[in-house]
């Protein structure tokens, strides 16, 4: 059997947790690479956590919100869409390879959305291969 990226996703209840769920209660066929965590709103979203799931294993990392002007909270997706912007550009500084992590506006009416997305995703990491750099990081960082 060959390498199957593990994909560590964090999403939006009001959206694009919806549309995971309406892609699943629907049918849609799509690869079971991503283990997917829930929260409040994208603007909840700390850095840290997409530095820690590759820390832990993850080859990429989705991150899903509202589409803009479609907040549950508002402007909640306009302050994800902000940070997420400087923290694409602080990744390239570091020269971490930003194929791995990628940004998505999937509404609770976009099933089908979500699916395509997480298939591009799962070729893509299919074609990198296993992201080792930050883990073997982390692991050297705890053996001093």
């Amino acid at each position: 059997m060959g390498f199957e990226p593990k994909i560590q996703g964090i999403a939006c209840n009001w959206c694009t947790y919806t549309g995971a769920d309406l892609a699943g209660t629907t049918r849609l066929k799509y690869p079971q690479n991503l283990r997917l965590v829930r929260v409040m709103c994208s603007s909840r979203i700390n850095p840290s956590f997409i530095f820690r799931a590759f820390q832990l294993g993850a080859d990429g990392v989705l991150v899903g919100g509202c589409h803009p002007g479609d907040c549950h909270y508002t402007s909640g997706n306009f302050r994800a869409r902000r940070r997420w912007m400087l923290f694409r550009d602080l990744l390239d500084v570091l020269g971490f390879d930003l194929r791995r992590f990628e940004c998505a506006w999937i509404s609770a009416a976009e099933g089908a959305k979500f699916a395509k997305t997480i298939t591009e995703l799962t070729e893509r990491l299919n074609a990198l291969g296993p992201y080792r750099e930050m883990r073997e990081l982390a692991e050297a960082r705890e053996a001093v």
